[in-house]
C-alpha cells in the first residue's frame, strides 16, 4: 500500500511538483470514470520483455529506447504532424525498445498511444508517465505496455518498491530514472536492474550532459555487471554518443527527433553518425551503403573524375534508396550547379576546387534555404604544419581530404589528421584514403562522421559492397 502523499499543495513549486500535484489529480479523476474493477480481470501479462531488450546494450554497441513525444515543458509543441504510424514505422528498424509518452497535460500524451505503437513495432513499449499510483501501473498494462517509467525524483523508496514489484507481477520491466547522486545511489539499493540517468533537471529544466559521466564514474564500483546505465535528454548529434557511450549502455532519445520533418534520416544520423560514401555511380551501390546505415550519397559532377556521371544518370540514382544526396562540384559555372540541385532536389552541393567566399555567398542566395553548401578543403599529404582556415558562415559542413602536386580530392591517400583545425570538427566530416584498414582511427579524430570512396572500391566508381559492409561494422562497434 502507498502511504506517499502527492496531493500536498506546494508554494512556489517547481515544474516537476507542478506535474506531480496534477497527476495526483488526474489519478483520482481517471479511477473514477474507469475504475480499476473494470478491467483488472482483463489483464494478461507481457511477453515482450524490457530487460532483455536492454540488456543486450554495450558500450561498443549501446541500446536505444527512441521516444514517441509530441510536446514537452521545456520546449511545447515539437511535433505537430504526430502521426504514430509514420514514427513507429521509422523506430521499428532502430530501437531496442519504443518510449511513448502519455500524460495529457504536460506532453500532449494519451495511454490510446500505446497500442497503436504496439501493434507495429515487435520491440518492448515503454510507458512514459509519471508514475505515482498502482492504478497507473495496471493502467500502462491494460493499455499493453512492456515496461513503465518510475522516478526517483517522485517517488520514495517504499513506493518504488510497490509500483516495481506490481510491474514485475504483469511481467513489465521498469526504468528507474535518476538526476542526482542520492538517487543514484538509492536506484543501487533498490537493485533497479534498468538505471536511466536523466541529464534534465526537472526542477528548472536546463540540461548537463556532464550528470551521466560524473555518476557513473562515482559509483563505478558498485554498479553491478548485469545493470545497464541509460542516458536520457539532451542527445542531439552522434559526437554526444561517441562520448558518453564510454559510461553508459544505453540511450533514450526523443526531442532531437521528434524535431525532424525527415525522421529517419534523423534516427540514422543519431545512431550512425554523419557518413557519407562518395562516387556512387550504380543503384546497387546506393541501395548497399543505405542498408549499411550510410548518410550521405555523394553524386559526383566534377568533369576530371573518374566517377563523372550525367544528369540523366543520377536521376536514376536518387530514385534507388533514401539517402541524403550530395552533388560534388569543382570550379564550375553556377548556372551548372544551380540546375542539378534544382532537378535532383540535392541535400547539399559540394565545393571541390577554389570556389572563393564571394562565389558561395552568391550560390548561397539562389540555392533552395533546403539545400546546404558543403567546401571541401585539401591539405597535401606531405604537409606538417596545420594550415589556417577561416570558418565561412554559408558553408555547413567541410570536407578535409587530401591532395597531391597532381590532385585535389579522390587521391586515395590520407594526409595527416592532426592538421584539422579543432575549431571546425563540430563540422567537418572526414576524408581521403579512409579504409577498412585505418577506419578506428578515422573514427577517433572527432569528426562528424567519415567521407569514404576509393577505400570500399574494388575498381573506381564500382563499390565492394563487402568493403562497405566492414568499415560500417567497425564504425558502429568503435568507440
Amino acid at each position: 500500500m502507498i502511504t506517499q502523499n502527492f496531493s500536498k499543495p506546494i508554494e512556489s513549486a517547481t515544474v516537476l511538483q507542478k506535474i506531480v500535484l496534477d497527476k495526483a489529480a488526474w489519478v483520482k479523476a481517471k479511477e473514477a470514470e474507469f475504475p480499476l474493477s473494470e478491467f483488472q480481470q482483463k489483464l494478461t501479462e507481457s511477453d515482450r520483455s524490457f530487460y532483455d531488450a536492454l540488456s543486450k546494450g554495450t558500450h561498443q554497441k549501446p541500446a536505444y529506447i527512441l521516444e514517441c513525444k509530441k510536446a514537452s515543458p521545456s520546449k511545447g509543441l515539437i511535433r505537430a504532424k504526430f502521426n504514430l504510424e509514420e514514427i513507429a514505422n521509422v523506430y521499428k528498424h532502430y530501437a531496442s525498445a519504443v518510449s511513448v509518452l502519455t500524460d495529457e497535460k504536460y506532453f500532449q500524451g494519451d495511454f490510446k498511444f500505446l497500442p497503436q505503437v504496439r501493434n507495429i513495432v515487435p520491440q518492448p513499449v515503454l510507458c512514459k508517465d509519471f508514475m505515482i499510483s498502482e492504478y497507473q501501473v495496471y493502467l500502462a498494462r491494460y493499455y499493453q505496455a512492456d515496461a513503465i517509467l518510475l522516478m526517483l525524483s517522485v517517488v520514495n523508496d517504499e513506493t518504488y518498491r510497490v509500483l516495481a514489484d506490481l510491474a514485475h507481477s504483469l511481467g513489465m520491466g521498469v526504468l528507474t530514472e535518476t538526476s542526482n547522486e542520492a538517487e543514484f545511489e538509492r536506484a543501487l539499493s533498490l537493485g533497479a536492474k534498468i538505471i536511466g540517468v536523466n541529464n534534465r533537471n526537472l526542477h528548472d529544466l536546463t540540461v548537463d550532459l556532464n550528470r551521466v559521466i560524473q555518476l557513473t564514474e562515482k559509483y563505478a564500483d558498485r554498479i553491478p555487471a548485469d545493470v545497464r546505465i541509460i542516458s536520457e535528454s539532451g542527445i542531439y548529434e552522434h559526437q554526444q554518443i561517441r562520448l558518453l557511450q564510454k559510461v553508459a549502455q544505453g540511450f533514450l532519445i526523443g526531442s532531437s527527433l521528434m524535431g525532424s520533418a525527415d525522421l529517419n534520416n534523423a534516427v540514422r544520423a543519431v545512431i550512425f553518425g554523419e557518413n557519407k560514401v562518395c562516387g556512387l555511380t550504380r543503384t546497387q551501390d546506393v541501395k548497399a551503403v543505405y542498408a549499411n546505415g550510410v548518410l550521405y550519397g555523394g553524386l559526383i559532377f566534377a568533369e576530371k573524375s573518374k566517377r563523372c556521371i550525367s544528369l540523366r544518370q543520377a536521376q536514376e540514382l536518387v530514385t534507388a534508396a533514401p539517402l541524403r544526396f550530395v552533388g560534388v562540384f569543382q570550379n564550375q559555372e553556377m548556372d551548372f550547379i544551380l540546375k542539378i540541385a534544382q532537378q535532383l532536389r540535392l541535400y547539399a552541393v559540394q565545393l571541390h576546387g577554389v570556389e572563393t567566399p564571394e562565389f558561395i555567398a552568391d550560390l548561397r542566395g539562389q540555392l533552395p534555404e533546403t539545400c546546404q553548401i558543403w567546401k571541401a578543403l585539401s591539405i597535401d599529404t606531405n604537409e606538417k604544419s596545420a594550415a589556417n582556415f577561416a570558418d565561412d558562415l554559408n558553408v555547413a559542413h567541410y570536407i578535409f581530404d587530401s591532395q597531391t602536386a597532381n590532385q585535389q580530392g579522390g587521391t586515395g591517400k590520407t594526409f595527416d589528421w592532426s592538421l584539422i583545425p579543432e575549431n571546425l570538427k563540430y563540422k567537418t566530416i572526414l576524408a581521403g584514403g579512409i579504409s577498412p584498414e585505418n577506419i578506428e582511427q578515422a573514427m577517433a579524430q572527432g569528426c562528424l562522421g567519415v567521407d569514404l570512396n576509393s577505400g570500399v572500391e574494388s575498381t573506381p566508381g564500382v563499390k565492394d559492397e563487402a568493403k562497405v559492409r566492414s568499415v560500417f561494422e567497425k564504425i558502429f562497434n568503435t568507440i
